[in-house]
Protein backbone atom coordinates (compact mmCIF):
# COMPACT_ATOMS: atom_id res chain seq x y z
CA UNK A 1 0.00 0.00 0.00
CA UNK A 2 2.73 2.52 0.89
CA UNK A 3 4.16 1.99 -2.85
CA UNK A 4 1.11 2.63 -4.47
CA UNK A 5 0.59 5.74 -2.05
CA UNK A 6 4.18 7.01 -2.77
CA UNK A 7 3.64 6.27 -7.01
CA UNK A 8 0.54 8.42 -7.14
CA UNK A 9 1.74 11.26 -4.82
CA UNK A 10 5.20 11.61 -6.63
CA UNK A 11 3.27 11.85 -9.93
CA UNK A 12 0.82 14.02 -8.93
CA UNK A 13 3.59 16.13 -7.67
CA UNK A 14 5.29 15.92 -10.60
CA UNK A 15 2.57 16.78 -12.25
CA UNK A 16 1.74 20.33 -11.62
CA UNK A 17 1.91 22.25 -14.05
CA UNK A 18 3.48 25.39 -12.18
CA UNK A 19 4.93 27.47 -15.13
CA UNK A 20 1.07 27.16 -16.72
CA UNK A 21 -0.56 27.98 -13.36
CA UNK A 22 1.50 30.85 -12.42
CA UNK A 23 1.89 32.18 -15.94
CA UNK A 24 -1.73 32.23 -16.56
CA UNK A 25 -2.31 33.59 -13.13
CA UNK A 26 0.14 35.83 -12.30
CA UNK A 27 1.55 37.27 -15.69
CA UNK A 28 -1.86 36.33 -18.22
CA UNK A 29 -0.23 34.15 -20.70
CA UNK A 30 -0.45 30.91 -20.90
CA UNK A 31 2.95 29.35 -22.02
CA UNK A 32 2.03 26.87 -24.14
CA UNK A 33 0.97 29.20 -26.89
CA UNK A 34 4.21 31.25 -26.75
CA UNK A 35 7.90 30.45 -27.52
CA UNK A 36 8.19 27.09 -27.27
CA UNK A 37 5.10 26.17 -26.01
CA UNK A 38 6.93 24.61 -23.38
CA UNK A 39 5.68 24.96 -19.91
CA UNK A 40 8.89 24.75 -17.89
CA UNK A 41 11.56 27.71 -16.64
CA UNK A 42 13.39 27.90 -19.94
CA UNK A 43 10.27 29.07 -21.92
CA UNK A 44 8.51 30.86 -18.45
CA UNK A 45 11.50 33.28 -19.02
CA UNK A 46 11.97 34.04 -22.93
CA UNK A 47 8.06 34.47 -22.88
CA UNK A 48 7.36 36.29 -19.13
CA UNK A 49 10.75 37.83 -18.26
CA UNK A 50 14.03 36.71 -15.91
CA UNK A 51 12.45 36.62 -12.60
CA UNK A 52 9.21 34.45 -13.92
CA UNK A 53 11.66 32.07 -15.41
CA UNK A 54 13.74 31.76 -12.17
CA UNK A 55 10.33 31.03 -10.24
CA UNK A 56 9.26 28.36 -11.71
CA UNK A 57 12.66 26.50 -12.24
CA UNK A 58 12.30 26.84 -8.56
CA UNK A 59 9.01 25.62 -8.29
CA UNK A 60 9.74 22.74 -10.89
CA UNK A 61 12.96 22.33 -8.94
CA UNK A 62 11.39 21.79 -5.73
CA UNK A 63 9.07 18.27 -7.46
CA UNK A 64 11.61 16.51 -7.76
CA UNK A 65 13.19 17.39 -4.30
CA UNK A 66 9.60 16.58 -2.90
CA UNK A 67 9.52 13.22 -4.82
CA UNK A 68 12.46 12.39 -2.99
CA UNK A 69 11.23 12.95 0.38
CA UNK A 70 7.66 11.52 -0.25
CA UNK A 71 9.77 8.30 -0.98
CA UNK A 72 12.04 8.74 2.19
CA UNK A 73 8.65 9.46 4.60
CA UNK A 74 6.85 6.94 3.44
CA UNK A 75 8.88 3.82 2.38
CA UNK A 76 12.16 5.11 3.37
CA UNK A 77 14.79 2.86 1.39
CA UNK A 78 16.80 4.35 -1.03
CA UNK A 79 14.79 2.71 -4.15
CA UNK A 80 11.83 4.20 -2.53
CA UNK A 81 13.85 8.01 -2.96
CA UNK A 82 14.58 6.96 -6.23
CA UNK A 83 11.42 6.12 -7.62
CA UNK A 84 9.51 8.98 -6.14
CA UNK A 85 11.74 11.24 -7.32
CA UNK A 86 11.38 9.64 -10.80
CA UNK A 87 7.99 9.82 -10.90
CA UNK A 88 7.97 13.49 -9.86
CA UNK A 89 9.81 13.87 -13.43
CA UNK A 90 7.80 11.88 -15.10
CA UNK A 91 4.88 13.80 -14.06
CA UNK A 92 6.58 17.00 -15.21
CA UNK A 93 7.29 15.42 -18.34
CA UNK A 94 3.71 13.83 -18.13
CA UNK A 95 1.25 15.39 -16.79
CA UNK A 96 -1.78 14.33 -15.98
CA UNK A 97 -3.83 17.54 -15.73
CA UNK A 98 -2.35 18.39 -19.09
CA UNK A 99 -2.92 15.26 -21.63
CA UNK A 100 0.48 14.30 -21.01
CA UNK A 101 2.18 17.06 -22.48
CA UNK A 102 4.58 18.60 -19.63
CA UNK A 103 8.22 20.14 -19.85
CA UNK A 104 10.85 18.62 -20.38
CA UNK A 105 12.11 17.62 -16.60
CA UNK A 106 15.80 19.45 -16.58
CA UNK A 107 14.76 21.47 -13.08
CA UNK A 108 12.67 18.48 -12.08
CA UNK A 109 15.35 16.12 -12.17
CA UNK A 110 18.01 18.91 -10.63
CA UNK A 111 15.68 18.81 -7.66
CA UNK A 112 16.00 15.16 -7.64
CA UNK A 113 19.88 15.22 -8.03
CA UNK A 114 20.36 17.59 -5.55
CA UNK A 115 18.33 15.51 -2.86
CA UNK A 116 20.18 12.37 -3.42
CA UNK A 117 23.79 13.79 -4.47
CA UNK A 118 24.86 17.34 -3.56
CA UNK A 119 28.14 16.83 -4.86
CA UNK A 120 26.67 15.25 -8.06
CA UNK A 121 24.24 18.36 -8.11
CA UNK A 122 27.24 21.16 -7.58
CA UNK A 123 29.33 19.83 -10.63
CA UNK A 124 26.40 19.21 -12.93
CA UNK A 125 24.82 22.44 -12.23
CA UNK A 126 28.71 24.60 -12.90
CA UNK A 127 28.79 22.70 -16.17
CA UNK A 128 25.43 23.28 -16.89
CA UNK A 129 25.89 27.10 -16.09
CA UNK A 130 29.42 27.44 -17.72
CA UNK A 131 27.86 26.37 -21.20
CA UNK A 132 24.46 28.13 -20.96
CA UNK A 133 26.46 31.66 -20.11
CA UNK A 134 29.17 30.46 -22.72
CA UNK A 135 26.76 29.61 -25.58
CA UNK A 136 23.63 31.39 -24.58
CA UNK A 137 21.87 27.84 -25.47
CA UNK A 138 19.89 26.39 -22.26
CA UNK A 139 19.24 22.95 -24.37
CA UNK A 140 23.10 22.39 -24.82
CA UNK A 141 24.06 23.00 -21.24
CA UNK A 142 20.92 20.75 -20.16
CA UNK A 143 22.03 17.87 -22.61
CA UNK A 144 25.27 17.87 -21.61
CA UNK A 145 24.24 17.76 -17.83
CA UNK A 146 22.16 15.24 -17.71
CA UNK A 147 24.46 12.98 -20.05
CA UNK A 148 27.20 13.94 -17.31
CA UNK A 149 25.62 12.91 -14.53
CA UNK A 150 25.49 9.22 -14.78
CA UNK A 151 29.28 9.91 -15.78
CA UNK A 152 29.37 11.62 -12.20
CA UNK A 153 28.08 9.36 -10.08
CA UNK A 154 29.79 6.54 -11.20
CA UNK A 155 32.73 8.47 -10.37
CA UNK A 156 31.77 9.59 -6.93
CA UNK A 157 31.26 5.46 -6.30
CA UNK A 158 27.76 6.42 -5.14
CA UNK A 159 25.29 4.01 -4.69
CA UNK A 160 24.44 1.69 -8.18
CA UNK A 161 20.79 3.11 -8.35
CA UNK A 162 21.37 6.05 -7.88
CA UNK A 163 23.46 5.57 -11.28
CA UNK A 164 20.90 3.88 -12.99
CA UNK A 165 18.51 6.86 -11.94
CA UNK A 166 20.88 9.46 -13.48
CA UNK A 167 21.27 7.26 -16.52
CA UNK A 168 17.18 6.61 -17.22
CA UNK A 169 16.87 10.66 -16.40
CA UNK A 170 19.23 11.50 -18.86
CA UNK A 171 18.13 9.38 -21.58
CA UNK A 172 14.45 11.33 -20.51
CA UNK A 173 15.93 14.73 -20.69
CA UNK A 174 17.80 13.82 -24.47
CA UNK A 175 15.00 12.42 -25.80
CA UNK A 176 12.98 15.16 -24.73
CA UNK A 177 15.31 17.56 -26.31
CA UNK A 178 15.72 15.76 -29.42
CA UNK A 179 13.93 19.23 -31.48
CA UNK A 180 16.24 21.10 -30.16
CA UNK A 181 19.47 18.95 -30.94
CA UNK A 182 18.03 19.20 -34.18
CA UNK A 183 17.79 22.73 -34.39
CA UNK A 184 21.16 23.12 -32.60
CA UNK A 185 22.37 20.98 -35.42
CA UNK A 186 20.88 23.20 -37.85
CA UNK A 187 22.10 26.71 -36.12
CA UNK A 188 18.60 27.30 -35.69
CA UNK A 189 18.26 27.01 -31.60
CA UNK A 190 16.79 30.10 -29.78
CA UNK A 191 19.96 31.06 -27.67
CA UNK A 192 18.39 33.07 -23.77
Amino acid sequence: MNWILLILAAYLIGSIPNGLIFGKFIWNKDLREYGSHNIGATNAWRVLGKKAGIFIFILDFIKGQLGVMLGAIIVATPLAMVIGGLLAIIGHIFPIFLGFKGGKGVATALGVIAALMPKVTLIVLAVWAVIVLTTRYVSLGSIVAAALAPILVAIFREPMIFFWFTLVAAIFIVVRHKENIARLKAGRENKI
